[in-house]
């Protein structure tokens, strides 16, 4: 119970990684608010993950202009506004967490502009936390590969569930769990003197710039 009697609003929450951080942050005594992406932006996962799979798929300088403005639209800006809607509500000792991917230090070819997108978020992160500081903590969590519902593809082809696993040290892919409990780390009081940081949560996958 190292968050009891505070309030999470986790984004994008519905499901997945948003939906285990949810429920490990109500488990952990907050008062939970989930919320979904608006409806326009729905379909976004599906053309993400479907251009993973398919070797095929456009790079990301043929890439449509709508997806680009999309990915942008939901990986950087919506972040954004969110959080001038809640900062008049931060109170001292408030903590801000964003989720980006392991994606943000190695670009897929055919995701390349949602890798983009996802480094933008550790350059947000430095800058809000010093932005925000000292009330206010803002750190970054990175995932590597987990299979949820954005990640279809690796849990439906082998051959590639097979070559990510092998991408890590330790042989296998995340959990949705895992990702949950190093932001709850980041959120409690246990890491009260942690700000402006990323935390990766990748198998030992590279993650240098």
């Amino acid at each position: 119970m190292r968050i009891q009697g505070k309030v999470a609003i986790i984004t994008a929450s519905t499901q997945g990684i948003g939906m285990s951080i949810a429920e490990r942050l109500g488990l952990e005594g907050a008062s939970v608010v989930i919320s979904s992406r608006k409806q326009k932006y729905g379909k976004i996962d599906v053309v993400v993950s479907n251009a993973a799979a398919n070797p095929s798929a456009e790079p990301m300088l043929r890439t449509q202009e709508t997806l680009l403005d999309k990915l942008w639209e939901v990986n950087v800006k919506a972040s954004i506004l969110t959080l001038q809607e809640a900062a008049p509500h931060l109170r001292k000792g408030s903590s801000l967490v964003f989720i980006s991917s392991i994606s943000a230090y190695r670009p897929p070819l055919s995701m390349g502009m949602y890798g983009v997108t996802k480094t933008a978020l550790l350059g947000l992160t430095k800058a809000l936390a010093i932005e925000m500081s000292p009330n206010t903590r803002v750190n970054a969590v990175v995932p590597g590969v987990i299979p949820t519902n954005f990640a279809g593809h690796l849990i439906k082809n082998e051959s590639a569930r097979k070559s990510a696993e092998r991408a890590t040290l330790l042989d296998r892919l995340g959990t949705t769990e895992e990702i949950a409990a190093a932001t709850t780390f980041l959120v409690s009081d246990e890491a009260s003197y942690i700000t402006g940081e990323t935390l990766v949560v990748a198998g030992g996958m590279p993650s240098r710039l």
